[in-house]
């Protein structure tokens, strides 16, 4: 108990640092996989094909070898980027694959007549999209987006082989001064669990908020 009490000032530091990044990945993942996913769907061939290879590439790259890569990689082509970025990129690129996929699917499980009908009515491309696609698609693609989001907080424990203090650093560190690292890691392994069940549970009532057939 001594040990957990002494480690909390330190993981509520590496805590925050875990969901900032979390935050900045899923953002920016958002808005990428979005435009990319569109791109996927609806674009000219070329994009088609550019987007399809980013995606197939990026989700056969195990996470961590992507993060050594934009790292390493990145210097030895002259674009010097500090740790706490490089581990950002990564993240993002990676779910960034992802939430392409969760758009695909989203967007092609609506029936194409749908978008003729919006054709049909006179709507722009862009209205027929904003109007008439997204609200039927967004509660197709919501659950997977925030099961991925909690992907995406488990994931970013990977960017503390950066030497980054974020919670798993944390965590590490104090181990290192008190040489008690089952309480810690059980602590640890607790505060990632009660975010990924919130995420969850959140994912659950969205669910259900979008659905048109309600129990």
């Amino acid at each position: 108990m001594a040990a957990v009490l002494y480690a909390l000032p330190f993981l509520l530091k590496g805590l925050l640092i875990t969901l900032w990044v979390s935050a900045i990945v899923v953002a920016l993942s958002l808005c990428i996989g979005i435009i990319f996913g569109v791109g996927l769907i609806y674009g000219p061939w070329p994009v088609k094909l550019l987007v399809r290879f980013f995606s197939d590439c990026i989700r056969g790259i195990p996470i961590l070898v992507l993060i050594f890569i934009v790292y390493y990689g990145f210097p030895a082509l002259g674009l010097h980027i500090v740790a706490f970025w490089a581990g950002v990129v990564a993240l993002t690129l990676f779910k960034s694959a992802q939430v392409v996929e969760y758009v695909r699917g989203a967007v092609l499980s609506i029936p194409r007549g749908q978008m003729e009908a919006g054709m049909s009515i006179g709507l722009t491309f862009v209205q027929r999209l904003q109007y008439v696609i997204f609200p039927q698609a967004t509660r197709r693609f919501l659950p997977p987006w925030i099961n991925g989001v909690t992907d995406a907080v488990k994931g970013s424990a990977l960017i503390s082989l950066l030497g980054i203090v974020d919670l798993m650093q944390s965590i590490n560190e104090v181990i290192g001064r008190t040489y008690e690292a089952m309480p810690l890691y059980l602590l640890g392994a607790f505060i990632y669990f009660a975010i990924n069940y919130s995420l969850s549970s959140l994912s659950r009532r969205m669910e259900r908020r979008y659905s048109y057939i309600r129990e």
